[in-house]
């Protein structure tokens, strides 16, 4: 279902982050072969100094993919609430509005993003124990549109990796010599989506222990 025709541009979301670097790996051969224009993009949120050196490490691996790379900050409006902790939820419509923004402005038709399998069923428990109804609990979908409004209107979204697991596409980017960035913010048990993701592994460890 996320597959584009020949002749279609394609923005690649790319955090540093293994799934988003598996992503423009694996959007970069898809090029070769369907003949789609592939472009990048890198939001610095300007939360963490380590982030340049991450956008970095995307600029030099898009280099040898042959993809065109831009990093956009977000420059946050001066309030009170700069004085704040940025919540995930706020960083996320930042980025989805930096996203579509940036891809209207180049002529992009469609964004990808690396959300995985792993994503799916995080999204999953965190929306059951909120009492999420069935159209909730499906999570992510290969093909859906911004959920920002108006920045982020009709622009569709596409997640070609949601078939495979984290550490599947790690293990591929270690084969190729491919590395990545981990986020400190990944193990951060303030935030409910880490929170399922360590349960999740507690729960396929014990599940491999007894297989």
């Amino acid at each position: 279902g996320c597959l584009v025709p020949a002749g279609s541009s394609v923005g690649v979301a790319v955090s540093g982050g293994s799934d988003s670097m598996a992503l423009l790996m694996l959007a970069a051969a898809y090029r070769d072969a369907a003949g789609v224009s592939l472009r990048a993009i890198t939001i610095d949120h300007g939360l963490r100094p380590e982030a340049k050196d991450e956008s970095r490490l995307v600029g030099r691996f898009c280099e040898t993919l042959g993809v065109q790379h831009d990093v956009v900050r977000w420059e946050r409006v001066a309030t009170n609430a700069l004085s704040q902790p940025v919540s995930q939820e706020e960083a996320r419509r930042a980025r989805h509005a930096l996203l579509a923004g940036w891809a209207r402005r180049l002529g992009v038709a469609q964004i990808a993003l690396g959300h995985t399998r792993d994503d799916r069923l995080e999204t999953f428990l965190m929306r059951a124990r909120q009492g999420s109804g069935w159209h909730g609990l499906a999570g992510p979908m290969p093909n859906s549109v911004s959920p920002v409004w108006p920045e982020g209107r009709l622009m569709p979204l596409i997640r070609p990796l949601l078939a495979f697991g984290r550490d599947e596409l790690r293990e591929e980017l270690t084969s190729r010599g491919v590395g990545w960035v981990d986020d400190p913010s990944n193990d951060a048990t303030r935030f409910e989506r880490v929170r399922m993701r360590k349960l999740l592994a507690k729960c396929w460890h014990r599940r491999n222990h007894w297989m």
